[in-house]
């Protein structure tokens, strides 16, 4: 359809550059309606210019070299030469370019060779540089045009660059949305589970007991919702609702809270803690969620009468990391488990250039391993 539109607008150009050209030639007292056709045939090319430029320039060489010889007026065939010189510049590749200004600059001078008429060396030199012009505006205007795409194709290329990195960000922000929630559920799930079975075994025997690990159970479901809450409020987009909630993320700060939330539940846990300072951000959220879902795999298999142990110790360049049991749980199915817990933490782990040990301990037990690289000591 571009194609077509073009030819027809080319077609225009051309039927007005011959009807303008023939009226010169009648107007001068021309009757001669075969060298009218010459005319008319110097300038019918300019139809082609953009489908056959350079055949189309050969092509007006030729009418417009039998009409010089005659000594008759060509009309508006020069201007018919320059469109043509131009349109070859501007949309052929260099050697096309270069042979289109040849084949004009041939044309001419053997035009005016053939013309009885003679003129003066400054008018040859005129017209030649008209001619270089032509050309070299046509050469600029193909340059233009070129690095014109270049800027859309670069444009483009960012624009899908930048795209895709969004979709990559976007991905990577429900990777870890999901773990986060999954750390958050599967943490305070556990815990009301084993207190909700606490309960029910005591709620006879012992209604205050049965109470007070309902009490937990109620507190427990509170901060598991307040936990998810904070990490869902970063998803949230209506400005009708005000900035989202985003809440300070949880770190070895909190590690002595989780401890007594683990003794609520049952499952007796100590703390050691020596030189945990200030750590960065990212490495803090890890540590807590790795010792998170240590406590949580020690609760739900490590068995009755069971015991864990925390240690959290930062040297000048490394921040390490134990939570063990002395349970006698399946050791396989605490290593593997069946949801995505500690797939997280290895992510976690490599993330931050950690390394992470998981396994049964010699002599009973489990326990859950990491070392952490501080790069700023």
């Amino acid at each position: 359809m571009r194609t077509d539109r073009a030819l027809f607008r080319d077609s225009l150009l051309a039927a007005a550059l011959v009807v303008a050209s023939v009226a010169l030639f009648v107007a001068n007292r021309q009757s001669d309606w075969a060298e009218a056709a010459l005319v008319a045939l110097a300038c019918a090319p300019v139809a082609a210019r953009r489908r056959w430029p350079l055949a189309a320039l050969c092509l007006a060489q030729l009418p417009a070299a039998v009409l010089a010889a005659l000594d008759r007026d060509p009309g508006l065939a020069g201007l018919a030469g320059l469109i043509l010189l131009y349109t070859v510049a501007a949309h052929r590749g260099l050697a096309i370019a270069l042979a289109g200004l040849a084949v004009a600059t041939i044309g001419y001078f053997t035009s005016a060779s053939l013309s009885p008429s003679s003129m003066m060396w400054t008018a040859h030199a005129l017209t030649t540089m008209i001619g270089v012009a032509v050309w070299g505006t046509g050469r600029s205007m193909r340059l233009r045009r070129a690095f014109l795409e270049e800027l859309k194709d670069r444009a483009a290329r960012l624009e899908r660059a930048r795209d895709a990195d969004t979709r990559a960000a976007r991905a990577e922000e429900r990777s870890r949305i999901a773990r986060e929630l999954h750390d958050v559920v599967a943490h305070h799930v556990s815990v009301m589970t084993v207190q909700a079975a606490a309960a029910r075994k005591v709620l006879t025997a012992n209604p205050e007991l049965a109470a007070e690990a309902l009490t937990a159970i109620e507190e427990t479901g509170r901060l598991a919702m307040n936990e998810m809450r904070n990490i869902v409020g970063v998803l949230r987009t209506d400005s009708l609702s005000g900035p989202p909630e985003r809440g300070p993320q949880p770190g070895l700060r909190d590690l002595p809270a989780l401890v007594e939330q683990m003794r609520e539940a049952g499952l007796p846990t100590e703390l050691e803690v020596e030189g945990a300072s200030a750590v960065p951000a990212g490495v803090d959220l890890a540590a807590y969620r790795l010792v998170q879902e240590g406590l949580t795999n020690s609760l739900r298999h490590a068995g009755p009468g069971a015991r864990a142990r925390v240690s959290v110790r930062q040297a000048p360049r490394e921040l390490s990391l134990l939570v063990v049991d002395d349970g006698r749980g399946s050791s396989a199915e605490q290593t593997e488990g069946t949801g995505h817990g500690l797939v997280g933490i290895r992510e976690r782990v490599a993330l931050y250039g950690g390394i992470l040990r998981v396994g049964p301990r010699t002599g009973g037990g489990f326990e859950v391993r990491a070392t952490f690289p501080l790069k700023d000591g």
